[in-house]
């Protein structure tokens, strides 16, 4: 598989120059032959919203805004399968009197443009919970032509209320057996502004250790195949948040994890990788 990550910097409420920069990491890069491109968790509007009322004017219909509308385009011109992070808010006035209901969720379009997906976070970072409700259908799996069995979460789901060992997402990916595991992100760093932008080649390896942490009994499983892992992380700075970038693209498999392509914190860039070549290193 030809996988990409786009990994940008967009800013909170700036949707029209958020657009501008993807489509310019996407015109400098001119990726041939994608099967599947991966972007950040609400990846126009921005992250770090404070309230409902901060987010509301970046709300977006269900699979029919303005992110819906750049995947469909995008996936039309690349001819792959395109997923990226949005804010939603659901038309529930078929349910009258029901009340509203917003969600941080992720929209997938396949080649032709058509929608496949539209998976709403599960377990929620405090920064979600100040507008949005729990997505109830717990993670997403399903089968998408020419990508296979496919596992889904937004940021890197865990339930900060619950063991550490619980491993909810990890044991999704096994039950639904899973060969392709896509992770929408806006994963904070825990260094400080100044120190993290000192070295922006180079990959937070404490959050990519984390990331990893999360998955341990999938390194550990006997599976039948590798399991294609795409970390898709945004980088940049909003307000107090300063976000991890690293986003990477690895294969697991008796455990051994391989690394096919990995950004650095810093990285405004395309991460393109084909995993039928041969990985860039190993970790474990």
């Amino acid at each position: 598989m030809r996988i990409a990550c786009l990994q940008f910097a967009p800013q909170v409420g700036d949707v029209d120059n958020n657009m501008n920069r993807a489509d310019a990491v996407l015109s400098k890069a001119d990726p041939k032959n994608l099967d599947l491109l991966v972007l950040p968790e609400l990846a126009f509007s921005g992250y770090n919203f404070k309230s409902l009322q901060h987010i509301s004017p970046y709300l977006e219909p269900t699979a029919s805004g303005i992110t819906s509308l750049w995947a469909r385009t995008t996936a039309l011109k690349y001819d792959c399968v395109v997923t990226a992070g949005y804010p939603e808010k659901v038309d529930v006035s078929v349910k009258w009197p029901a009340s509203p209901e917003y969600y941080n969720s992720a929209i997938t379009v396949n080649r032709e443009g058509e929608t496949i997906a539209n998976y709403r976070k599960s377990f929620l970072y405090y920064t979600d919970e100040t507008w949005a409700l729990e997505g109830p259908e717990g993670f997403y799996h399903g089968h998408m032509d020419g990508l296979g069995n496919v596992a889904m979460g937004i940021c890197n789901p865990y339930k900060f209320e619950a063991p550490w060992t619980a491993w909810e997402f990890a044991y999704h990916v096994l039950h639904t057996e899973a060969n392709l595991v896509i992770l929408s992100m806006a994963w904070l760093t825990r260094e400080d502004a100044r120190s993290y932008s000192r070295s922006p080649k180079d990959p937070d390896m404490e959050t990519l250790s984390y990331w990893l942490g999360r998955l341990e009994p999938v390194i550990r499983a006997e599976t039948q195949g590798e399991i294609i892992v795409v970390f898709a992380n945004r980088t940049g700075i909003e307000d107090d948040a300063v976000y991890a970038g690293t986003s990477a693209i690895l294969g697991i498999h008796d455990g051994e994890v391989k690394v096919y392509g990995i950004l650095g914190r810093g990285e405004k860039e395309l991460l393109i990788v084909d995993t039928n070549k041969k990985p860039q290193a190993k970790l474990v």
